[in-house]
């Protein structure tokens, strides 16, 4: 009979032999002593709030900060442990007698609610510059003005949001332009379950989710008519959906009977605004009007984004709702020293580790921002004061120029800590095994780690790895073809440079040029300065190999004319494509994909050549880019299963087990695909739910790996 959000770790029993009768119950004042609290996640308004919210006769009528036990802010809000109101962004907002007599009522629901507030003494919104004076006709002025077409910026529980009619083509099209945002989709907020089922396909499972305390944005299947503007996901066949998760949000959606986007308020690849003043300063030129408050936002929190596949959760971002929550590590990491793991340079988290357990930060975002390295830093401050971590280990990836690695550096250096230097694909099996509770002495399994790219040996990037792996060391025993990255960086949005690459690598281009002359993609790249690329391929300036699965991907989707010149997001090209294969109903005959021996290291290695031939035979006949589609997914699924079988065979691998990790895993296609085969055969299979399958949790596996090389 646990609260809502409570969480039983472990039941202790005490036998005790005095015959006292405790006849009350008391909160007592915190000791100053070790800090071993958590801060439970924020957590959307609870049916009973949102009744009194409602309900005329409550004296939270209206009210957009109703909260208590149950729900509301807490990560957002909190500045130091223990949490207590006084240590919260709620100090400054004395409460009132009423509010008072039911936080020391041990019998109320808001019993030590820190957050506790009402109309009389809490936190208040206003629409800035608007004139309107009073709450309700702020919120209400607000709704009017989404309606016209206006862009409303809503401060919310752990960040400011961008909000517009989801209908409305030209107030998302200017929000685009406003954010520099072209393609990236928008995630959408709706009143309830039944606004969402008419613009998507809901099951249970998402339903749940939806429902749920985190309020995560889900990914739903697009139902083929829809009234949603054209540019709120442009090319794919999903929206992205939350429900009202505060007060606030619930007071402006129950005047809407349609969705609107609510996208976090910044400029692209900018963290998103928290205060007050930055957002004056910077979302004027977007905003029309600002629906502000006046509680502090402590803690930066962007929406989670999960979806349910093969009845399977998959987290894609873990923050608001579900950080800091802990992990249990699995036996034998009971005894390893703390640790602060520094994540990754993309969709970066950072890992505390101590006595046990993990806490993993929230999504912090791409650190090639300086604002967003201002950002990651600041937070890990506050998560090292919030949780007393004194960090014997630091643990970096083997990426010298990740600003996180950087970073960790620098923090070892000053303070005399070791450092662990982590290889990038070992810590994405080793996040994978954490999750699904492989024990540390547990013997290696093999992992398959396909991503854009990590460093891996001797300065080479790696991206396509199959690694027998414990959370020591691991051994690599197949890869995918390496191919140059022409350009090094500007491969990832250029995803022509990508196809040339391949091409080049596997055929004779003249060859290619006579042969296939007609196709839109030869002479496309005839009108590229192909000799100069060239000569930086030969004399290796800014082109270095790499055995990345997800340029491949972005190859093939260059080559039949999907985000061919350029991507404005990361992992763009393989998005699309994939939209395209779900779409395909015809039956079809997989690609190719030739399994043989890399020369360097003499192990196996996933050569496209035979894909490539198959794939420009079909360009010229004319076969739609559903069905190329649909053939390389199933393609390149069936070779990854052939080589796990040879693996398995030519190793004599014991333990019957298969992680399959890294971002492009959250490929739905090529997961369902995988486990599927490997199932049949009787392996087991480890994904990832909890945590995600891309580098967002990258610094979970370099904290276990650190560990255990330090026990």
């Amino acid at each position: 009979e646990k609260p809502p959000l409570a969480k039983i770790d472990s039941i202790a029993r005490n036998t005790v032999s005095s015959n006292r009768i405790f006849r009350d119950f008391q909160i007592v004042k915190s000791l100053n002593n070790n800090i071993k609290t958590e801060i439970a996640p924020d957590a959307a308004t609870c049916p009973q709030c949102l009744q009194e919210t409602l309900n005329p006769l409550s004296r939270w009528y209206n009210y957009p900060f109703t909260n208590c036990t149950h729900c509301g802010p807490r990560l957002s809000i909190v500045k130091a442990i223990p949490y207590d109101r006084t240590n919260t962004s709620m100090a400054s907002f004395k409460m009132c007698p009423e509010c008072d007599r039911e936080y020391q009522d041990v019998e109320n629901r808001r019993f030590h609610a820190q957050p506790i507030a009402c109309p009389n003494c809490g936190p208040v919104v206003w629409l800035e510059g608007s004139g309107v004076k009073g709450q309700k006709e702020a919120i209400d002025l607000a709704v009017n003005l989404i309606l016209e077409g206006k862009i409303i910026a809503i401060k919310g529980l752990g960040g400011i949001h961008l909000a517009c009619d989801a209908t409305n083509e030209g107030a998302v099209n200017r929000l685009r332009q406003g954010k520099k945002r072209y393609d990236k989709p928008f995630a959408l907020m709706a009143r309830d379950i039944g606004v969402i089922g008419e613009y998507c396909e809901v099951s249970e499972g998402e339903i749940v989710l939806l429902n749920s305390t985190a309020a995560p944005i889900v990914l739903l299947q697009k139902k083929v008519r829809s009234e949603i503007a054209t540019q709120v996901s442009p090319n794919l066949d999903s929206l992205g959906f939350m429900l009202p998760y505060t007060p606030l949000h619930h007071l402006i959606l129950k005047q809407l009977d349609r969705p609107i986007v609510l996208t976090s308020a910044n400029i692209s690849d900018e963290p998103q605004c928290i205060d007050n003043e930055e957002a004056r300063n910077k979302l004027n030129s977007i905003a029309d009007y600002l629906l502000l408050h006046n509680r502090e936002i402590v803690n930066r929190l962007d929406d989670s984004v999960v979806r349910v596949v093969a009845g399977k959760v998959q987290t894609l971002r873990r923050a608001r709702g579900y950080a800091p929550e802990t992990f249990k590590l699995p036996p034998g990491f009971d005894s390893a020293p703390d640790i602060l793991a520094m994540g990754s340079q993309l969709k970066n988290t950072f890992c505390l580790l101590k006595e046990g357990k993990a806490i993993l930060s929230q999504h912090l975002g791409d650190l090639e921002n300086i604002a967003a390295m201002d950002a990651y830093k600041k937070t890990l401050k506050l998560y090292l004061n919030l949780f007393d971590r004194q960090p014997e280990v630091i643990a970096i990836d083997r990426h010298s120029e990740y600003l996180s690695s950087r970073f960790g550096q620098e923090i070892a250096e000053t303070k005399k800590l070791k450092l662990e230097t982590i290889q990038h694909h070992h810590a994405h099996i080793a996040a994978c095994a954490i999750e699904n509770q492989i024990s540390r002495d547990s013997a290696p399994i093999l992992g398959v780690a396909l991503d854009g790219l990590g460093f891996g040996e001797n300065g080479q990037i790696w991206g396509g790895e199959f690694l027998l792996a414990d959370y020591r060391n691991y051994q690599r025993l197949a890869t995918f073809k390496p191919v140059p990255m022409i350009g090094g960086e500007k491969a990832i949005y250029q995803p022509w440079r990508n196809t040339y690459a391949h091409l080049r690598s596997a055929f004779n281009w003249e060859e290619i040029q006579e042969k296939y002359k007609d196709l839109a993609i030869i002479q496309f790249l005839e009108k590229q300065p192909l000799a100069i690329l060239d000569r930086l391929i030969e004399k290796g300036i800014n082109s270095p190999y790499a055995s990345s699965c997800g340029r491949l991907f972005d190859a093939v989707a260059a080559a039949i004319g999907i985000c061919r010149s350029q991507c404005s997001y990361e992992g763009q090209a393989a998005i699309e494509i994939e939209t395209l294969a779900l779409n395909n109903s015809e039956e079809i005959q997989p690609y190719s994909f030739t399994i043989d021996k890399l020369q360097e290291g003499n192990i196996l290695c996933i050569d496209p050549r035979s894909m490539w031939k198959d794939l420009l035979k079909d360009l010229q006949q004319n076969l739609s880019q559903e069905i190329i589609s649909a053939k390389f997914h199933l393609g390149l699924a069936k070779a990854i299963v052939a080589v796990i079988n040879k693996l398995f065979s030519e190793h004599h691998i014991d333990n019957q087990k298969v992680a399959l990790t890294g971002g492009v895993f959250q490929n739905r296609i090529l997961l369902q695909q995988v486990t599927a085969d490997l199932e049949k055969a009787e392996i087991i299979v480890l994904t990832h739910s909890k945590t995600p399958a891309n580098d967002g949790s990258l610094s979970l596996g370099q904290a276990a790996i650190a560990a255990a090389r330090n026990m």
